[in-house]
């Protein structure tokens, strides 16, 4: 299906659950990997999540779509025999598991790399594989606290989350990128090896801009980048708008299309750092100026001189022009859902790849008979196992 993809004849088996985990494999499927979710018999618990979509999870359809899915019992003599078959077969797995738990389990690094040297081990967790906190649980908004995004976000005396789940989408894309690198890699040496990502290092890694600290510079000093009231979201006669006017040129552009040209040639307001001293000043002026239009108004006039759009919902993005001419929605059939839409590859690699089938994300067990049959299983041993772990076949 995928066969010129990059990553296409890649088998990539997904242990992992929630959203970091399972959508870094989501990413490394768009590149043309076959991957394979392997679920407990309970399943992801991401699948249990509150959704108004009868019988599935939002969240759960968004972060695992083009995966095969099966259900094991690792905990099992013969759950533990599929899974050891399907490494010896696979290129990559990913986990999310504590540190102390794969050991437990028989299928830490040391473990598979005897059973498949050329295995790519990707371990995801929450802080790390060592230290005091290695074996707690990790989750992005424990992490965003821990790590001062939730005070950058407001304030020390009132902390906010950022909503979205942003440190388990940017840790997927580590995830993704280790994956990726340490296969290149393989296929210098012809070995695989363990590739370790953390929530954590995600957490910091998306603050690089902020995260400086020069020899002697005090504790207690602004690391905010925001660059004053001007670039933001300001009210218009219907509606909300978000302008981004940093450069020169930009801010001339918006001081002019406002009908405020007299604000462009004021030295006092000439770059953004006096821009953000003058906030006070500069921002009353500019809300004044912008309730004359709506905020669909403005981004019309502003087009490509000043950076900015209206302020829209979610549900919006289906019927974007743009959305839809660059192709980042696609349409999926899911066996019990029937149709519906979500992003589709995010990442484009030349127009003669881009027409293939969409998978959606499986069913709980959807494809374990079919992959346990690829396997060499018999129909006998396929009923016994599955009954026995009490799972979907």
């Amino acid at each position: 299906m995928n066969g010129d993809y990059p990553l296409s004849g890649i088998k990539v088996l997904d242990l992992s659950a929630y959203i970091a985990g399972p959508y870094g494999c989501n990413l490394l499927a768009d590149m043309g990997a076959e991957v394979i979710k392997i679920e407990p018999p309970e399943g992801d618990n991401l699948r249990k999540y509150p959704s108004t979509l009868p019988g599935e999870s939002r969240a759960f359809l968004g972060v695992n779509r083009g995966k095969y899915g099966m259900c094991i019992d690792l905990k099992s003599a013969s759950g533990y025999d599929v899974f050891m078959r399907l490494a010896e077969r696979a290129d990559v797995i990913v986990h999310n598991f504590r540190p102390s738990v794969p050991p437990r389990l028989r299928i830490d690094y040391d473990t598979m790399r005897a059973h498949n040297p050329r295995l790519v081990y990707c371990s995801l967790t929450g802080y790390g594989q060592s230290g005091p906190l290695a074996n707690r649980a990790g989750y992005d908004q424990v992490l965003q606290a821990r790590t001062g995004i939730c005070s950058s976000q407001g304030t020390v005396d009132e902390p906010k989350i950022v909503y979205g789940s942003v440190v388990d989408y940017y840790g997927a894309a580590l995830l993704a990128n280790g994956v990726t690198a340490a296969l290149f890699q393989r296929e210098r040496t012809g070995l695989g090896q363990h590739v370790s990502v953390s929530l954590l290092g995600s957490a910091l890694a998306m603050q690089a801009a902020r995260l400086v600290v020069a020899e002697g510079e005090p504790r207690a000093i602004n690391r905010d980048m925001r660059s004053g009231g001007i670039t933001g979201i300001h009210p218009t006669r219907a509606g909300y708008l978000y302008i981004s006017a940093n450069t020169p040129h930009f801010w001339r552009s918006l001081c002019f299309l406002v009908g405020l040209p007299d604000l462009a040639e004021n030295e006092r307001y000439d770059t953004v750092k006096k821009r953000a001293a003058h906030v006070d000043e500069l921002v009353p002026m500019l809300r004044e100026a912008l309730l004359g239009r709506t905020a669909e108004e403005w981004e019309a006039i502003f087009g490509e001189q000043v950076p900015c759009s209206v302020v829209r919902n979610v549900e919006d993005v289906f019927d974007d022009a743009q959305v839809q001419e660059q192709g980042l929605i696609g349409q999926h059939t899911h066996p019990a859902l029937g149709r519906y839409k979500t992003i589709a590859n995010p990442i484009s690699f030349g127009s003669a790849l881009e027409k293939r089938e969409l998978r959606s994300a499986p069913r709980l067990g959807q494809h374990t008979s079919a992959l346990m049959r690829e396997l060499g299983y018999s129909e006998a041993e396929i009923d016994s196992a599955v009954a026995e772990w009490n799972v979907i076949a």
